[in-house]
């Protein structure tokens, strides 16, 4: 079984049921995409399954769905690529988990750009808002935006007129990298105003991102489903402005019950865009930010200013972001099998297979009789002798 395979199967499935399909997701996770796949068109599947996929199930345009996207400059991201945000996502895993009927993560992602999707999402920051915003929210936003990816943290948000459009026109002003999540296919020209600003972030060193195929127009319903992954594939959600009810609170909430951080800006007392983050900061529900530097710190990211000449070299500095969470996951005395290492790290089986010996020919892991563990170096094994 290629690649190919996978993503064409992947491509069917997107298609084939509205997200977040969590029994068709829980079925992928089961059996593999391939089988799954061929399970759905035939429908030889359980019935939570074919209740969410009887009404497309015969839709079958993976090939072209490949072949338009490709025309656009667009690809399908699917997680049995280096690209996918595994550990990112983790978290909509952890809270289906507990219940939460929406966490359910998507089946595959379409993109157009060229910035690395698990790479942008490493640290990365939400900043959220109303559509209505006033000159003060817009002006904060691009500053804050401006401020983070000076400091290479990337900005996602969900290009919507108002604040996620000030956010990602100061992300580019400042030439970092920004992420654009939509409620709708990459070609369904939506929001009209934005068309521009979404073909300059891809254009740019961004992204453009959705889990909608090909033609799928927008709908109220897509962009709750979307602001999910908004929450999920960043490391906290700052809300700029937002009334009591609106997507950027809805944003807020999904990124609290994610685990994620979520922090909100204060605004006059007066202001109808404000009352939503005056609430989240009055119920304890977020942290009040007023500054780039607050955020930083909130989020963890203090010293990353540092220029790289000056940051002490280590012996993981080089490995990528999957090998890194692998060679965290291992103990230095008591050894893993390849199935805890991927449990714990969130890096998929087969890589975790495939890292472990590249990880020992470079001196960071080792075989033990009771799994794999961090490589103990001579002076390590002298100190504890």
């Amino acid at each position: 079984m290629s690649l190919d395979d996978v993503r064409l199967a992947r491509a069917y499935l997107a298609r084939v049921a509205e997200p977040p399909a969590k029994a068709l997701a829980a079925f992928v996770a089961r059996v593999g995409p391939v089988d799954a796949a061929e399970a759905v068109r035939k429908g030889d599947c359980p019935q939570d399954v074919i209740d969410e996929t009887i009404a497309r199930r015969d839709r079958d345009r993976a090939e072209a769905d490949l072949e338009a996207a490709g025309k656009t400059g667009a690809r399908l991201i699917i997680p049995e690529d280096d690209e996918w945000p595994a550990w990112s996502l983790l978290c909509l895993d952890i809270a289906g988990q507990r219940g939460i009927p929406s966490a359910v993560p998507p089946l595959a992602l379409w993109a157009r750009g060229e910035a690395h999707l698990g790479d942008a999402t490493e640290g990365a920051v939400a900043i959220v808002g109303a559509r209505a915003s006033s000159g003060y929210g817009e002006s904060v936003a691009g500053e804050f935006a401006y401020g983070l990816v000076q400091r290479d943290i990337a900005i996602f948000s969900g290009a919507a007129l108002g604040i996620d459009g000030a956010a990602h026109r100061g992300a580019l002003a400042a030439r970092g990298t920004t992420v654009a999540l939509l409620g709708c296919a990459l070609d369904a020209g939506y929001p009209a105003g934005h068309v521009t600003l979404l073909n300059m972030i891809a254009e740019r060193g961004g992204l453009v991102v959705s889990e909608y195929p090909p033609g799928t127009p927008p709908a109220r319903h897509r962009f709750l489903v979307r602001n999910r992954l908004i929450a999920a594939l960043s490391e906290g959600t700052v809300v700029v402005e937002a009334g009591r009810r609106s997507g950027a609170r809805n944003t807020a909430n999904t990124a609290g019950i994610l685990g994620k951080i979520v922090m909100a800006v204060p605004g006059p007392i007066g202001s109808a865009t404000s009352m939503g983050c005056h609430d989240l900061i009055r119920n304890s529900d977020a942290t009040l930010v007023g500054s780039v530097e607050d955020v930083i710190e909130i989020v963890g990211r203090l010293g990353t200013h540092i220029p790289e000449r000056l940051r002490p070299r280590r012996p993981t500095d080089g490995l990528g972001k999957e090998a890194l969470r692998v060679h965290d996951a291992l103990e230095r005395r008591e050894g893993k099998s390849a199935d805890e290492i991927a449990a714990e790290s969130g890096v998929p089986l087969q890589r975790v297979r495939a890292m472990l010996p590249a990880l020992e020919m470079e001196g960071l892991a080792e075989r033990h009789e009771s799994g794999w563990r961090q490589h103990r170096r001579p002076r390590e094994i002298s100190e504890g002798a």
